[in-house]
């Protein structure tokens, strides 16, 4: 995974001082801030957004059909026309532009976007490939200026690290974007489902790679820090952290850690828990693997699944996760979401879209976050 140059500081104060202030600025958003995508070329994607609307109550002005290719990978002419345009569409007949602050898209909705540059070197940076769901961050500056973002490389998240902010128009000029997606449509139920049953309690599993002086290492360490020592399982050796029971959080390398044999974690997750990690492509697909398919190495072409041999982020929600992170390609490693601010804030009581886009530095990119936006744990003590 390659590095970004950008460096920030993370805030000072305690830990205490940092959940206070995130608590008295918790919002109370509810399903009338979402705006529900169904693609209606896709079953499936007609059939989550049922089972979502029947579940939250969503408001017909507030879903917003559109009709394109339920395929995967979708070309940026037809994204711009039939996803961007249509969607902009939706929220600007519906009077919603502004009281709308969540999108969720559904499975067979296109994930992402080919484009130039080539993932992983110096030109990637510069590249116009991206997720689906990280561009449609910016429709909403999109639609107030009257023109298109520029597509080249990362945009800065106006969001990142803003801990004491509420998220609200015309402040924070962006929409934050989730998906509810899995292997399969009951494997999407299942999230929905879990994040109506979310509390706050269980443990933060926080697993370093080793206890050299990686940069990623030192946000796993700082996550553990932010949090009350009884709520948190950390490791900084090299061993891989297993089987753990009543987790409500996980954060580590996956699959980037070479100590990693397993697909799956073997973790009991409790309803509304969260998972991130430091892996370039484990958003690359929703297809499934064979059942006994493992993650592997770059070397050995004949075992990888879906052009790489990484972990898969639906494996988290497979396994019992409520919502976790994922990359569509090479993101860079300062661009995937940072533990010590995504654990913090959902522990603190933000919902999940807030909790996973104060995490993340840049949008028109790489990331995916796949989840019912409106999950939340609740203030800690409730």
């Amino acid at each position: 995974m390659g590095q970004w140059s950008g460096r920030y500081r993370l805030p000072a104060g305690t830990m205490l001082l940092i959940l206070l202030a995130a608590q008295q600025t918790l919002g109370a958003q509810t399903v009338a801030n979402v705006l529900l995508v169904v693609n209606d070329a896709s079953q499936l994607s007609r059939d989550i957004g049922q089972y979502y609307t029947s579940r939250r109550g969503v408001p017909p002005r507030n879903i917003c059909h559109i009709r394109t290719a339920a395929t995967e990978d979708v070309a940026r002419p037809q994204y711009d026309r039939e996803i961007a345009g249509a969607i902009g569409a939706c929220l600007t007949r519906n009077q919603l532009v502004e009281q709308v602050l969540y999108i969720v898209t559904t499975g067979g909705v296109p994930l992402k976007i080919p484009g130039s540059g080539s993932a992983g070197g110096a030109a990637g940076m510069e590249g116009d490939y991206a997720a689906v769901d990280s561009e449609l961050t910016l429709l909403y500056s999109d639609l107030k200026q009257g023109k298109a973002h520029p597509i080249a490389g990362p945009a800065t998240n106006p969001y990142f690290g803003r801990r004491e902010a509420k998220f609200s128009h015309p402040e924070f000029p962006i929409y934050l974007v989730t998906r509810l997606a899995a292997y399969d449509l009951e494997g999407v139920k299942a999230i929905i489902d879990r994040s109506l049953h979310a509390a706050n309690q269980g443990k933060f599993v926080i697993d370093m790679k080793s206890p050299g002086p990686q940069e990623g290492d030192s946000w796993l360490r700082q996550a553990a820090n932010l949090l009350p020592k009884d709520r948190v399982i950390f490791d900084s050796s090299e061993k891989v952290i297993y089987d753990q029971t009543a987790v409500i959080g996980y954060a580590g390398w996956g699959s980037n850690d070479t100590n990693r044999h397993r697909r799956f974690l073997g973790f009991h997750w409790l309803p509304g828990a969260i998972a991130t990690e430091f892996v370039s492509t484990n958003g690359r697909t929703f297809q499934r693997p064979p059942d006994n398919w493992n993650i592997s190495d770059w070397k050995h072409r004949q075992l990888w699944f879906a052009g790489a041999p990484q972990t898969l982020t639906a494996d988290y929600l497979l396994e019992g996760a409520t919502a976790a992170t994922g990359h569509v390609d090479e993101p860079f490693l300062s661009l995937t979401p940072h533990p010590e601010y995504l654990l913090p804030a959902y522990y603190s009581g933000r919902n999940l879209a807030e909790s996973y886009y104060l995490s993340i530095r840049a949008l028109s990119w790489q990331n995916i976050v796949v989840g019912d936006p409106l999950c939340s744990l609740g203030p800690p003590g409730r």
